[in-house]
């Protein structure tokens, strides 16, 4: 069979043991990216899921509320299935492997328990040993739980089998913190059966940047700082905090957002390209962009705490009104970032990054601004028509890819006007219901970290930020302030306006 159309390997028997299955994160996310790699023969034929929480439930109880949930949330018109209905073959297999384990993952008799449960689902269902665990927890239980997992023995493996562990963001909470979550977790593991989670690199479009870059001669010449102006990376979202409130307040929009998925989108857009696509030559040329960032100096970094407004037609309170948040809190729920990447391809060349909560509209994209054709063979009016050149790649909610140039408007003069070519990514290819944790699901258990990341790449990431972490750290009296729908606060848009450059207008879903 062609290797562009062979299907994908399926993995090795296992058990997937979920830490946190009665959580938010396994209901909408976990289970139902299992689902999907069941609908498409990508779950091992031989499989035990154990959930693990410290809720009282049975077996049947925590099915049956998860059969609940899921055919409540297929049905619901945001559905991100793309489906009608549930195929009761695939998601009857799925739920004849569910079995729930209770029990205090700071208890040490725990982990004894579930090394025999583990044990006797390997013996009933020939699972060879293999188990992957997946910490759907808060960051501080990542490290206790990793070294109670050691000291239990769940971590050794051998030739014959494997054990590997999947740990969610956030992934420290600062440079230190970092520095020690990778050191503790490091004297029970090895580097390749950590997996750290970032679901942004989950997303097709995400991943496509690779191939447009690197798949097509006609960009990658175009590719650096000769032909580039800048770079606007945009995450925006019109949700706001709504029961959050006791993770935001001590967490913020930068550390919530910016090491993690806007770094990612920086280092696929600004990454060299790989000797090839095997995992770890991917991952080093991750690691070489993010280390190139230059550190943030505080006063290349903006930040906004939105108060009450509205967006569409819905009424949103303010922040500090939100439920488990101070009434004087300095949280930020809005940052905007200039960074600079100290290498040869993209010095000189800015990035501006900015991500917030009850924004405008909600849209992920990065756009690449080109640099200005020279236009004096032009009449000066019709040079002063000629639109800028932009290629957008957009990643949620719309997929695709715009480029805006240049051409002659029809008439008896040479002047100018901007016209854009559009991509769709629906347009093209069939759509294959998703929540963005399968490609994640998938690799993990076929033991490819291509999309996770390393821990140099993550201590990197903190090391940029930390300079305005020491910077806000110390402001606690003020903070500026935009209204709930706006784009973000006055001083973002100062921060381009100081470099004669302007955002790009927000164009998304309400």
């Amino acid at each position: 069979m062609d290797q562009a159309t062979a299907k994908p390997a399926q993995p090795a028997p296992c058990a997937i043991v979920i830490f946190g299955a009665g959580g938010d994160l396994t209901e909408r996310l976990l289970l139902p990216a299992l689902y999907n790699l069941e609908r498409q023969g990508l779950l091992p034929e031989k499989l035990a899921i154990i959930g693990v929480a410290v809720s009282d439930r049975t077996t049947e109880s925590w099915i049956q509320e998860t059969d609940d949930f899921f055919k409540q949330m297929i049905s619901s018109p945001d559905s991100e299935f793309q489906a009608k209905s549930i195929d009761e073959t695939a998601w009857g297999r799925l739920q004849s492997t569910m079995s729930y384990f209770r029990g205090d993952i700071s208890d040490p008799s725990t982990y004894k328990v579930l090394g025999e449960t583990i044990d006797a689902f390997d013996k009933k269902f020939s699972l060879n040993g293999n188990v992957l665990f997946y910490l759907a927890l808060p960051e501080k239980f990542f490290g206790p739980t990793v070294d109670h997992l050691a000291t239990a023995g769940l971590l050794k493996q051998s030739g014959k089998f494997w054990r590997r562990v999947v740990i969610e963001k956030p992934f420290g909470h600062d440079d230190a913190s970092a520095k020690a979550l990778n050191a503790d977790i490091l004297k029970s593991l090895q580097e390749t059966q950590i997996y750290r989670i970032d679901h942004f690199l989950g997303k097709e479009t995400v991943q496509n940047i690779m191939a447009l870059r690197f798949g097509n001669g006609m960009f990658e010449p175009l590719w650096n700082r000769d032909h580039i102006d800048h770079v606007q990376i945009t995450v925006s979202e019109t949700v706001g905090v709504e029961s959050r409130g006791s993770f935001y307040e001590p967490t913020g929009a930068l550390r919530d957002m910016v090491p993690n998925h806007l770094f990612q989108l920086v280092a696929m857009t600004a990454m060299e390209a790989p000797a090839s696509f095997e995992a770890e030559a991917v991952r080093s040329r991750k690691v070489d962009a993010i280390t190139a960032m230059r550190p943030i100096p505080p006063e290349d970094a903006v930040r906004g705490q939105y108060t009450a407004g509205k967006i569409g037609t819905k009424e949103i309170v303010g922040y500090r009104q939100s439920e488990d948040v101070s009434p004087t809190s300095t949280t930020e729920t809005y940052v905007a970032l200039k960074i600079h990447i100290d290498n040869w391809r993209w010095a000189g060349v800015p990035f501006y990054l900015r991500t917030g909560k009850c924004m405008t509209n909600r849209s992920t994209e990065i756009a690449i601004r080109f640099k200005d054709a020279p236009l004096a063979l032009f009449p000066r009016a019709a040079a002063d028509q000629a639109a800028e050149n932009w290629m957008v790649l957009e990643i949620q909610p719309k997929e695709g890819i715009k480029i805006n140039f240049n051409a002659k408007l029809p008439g008896m003069q040479m002047i100018l006007a901007g016209v854009e070519f559009s991509f769709n990514y629906g347009d093209f290819f069939k759509q294959i219901p998703a929540v963005g944790y399968e490609s994640l699901l998938y690799g993990a258990l076929t033991g490819d970290p291509t999309l996770f990341q390393r821990a140099d790449q993550v201590e990197a990431a903190w090391a940029a930020v930390q300079p305005v972490l020491d910077a806000w750290g110390k402001k606690t009296d003020s903070i500026p302030f935009y209204e709930a729908g706006a784009t973000g606060p006055a001083e973002a848009d100062q921060l381009l306006q100081r470099d004669d450059r302007h955002w790009r207008p927000l164009v998304g879903d309400v």
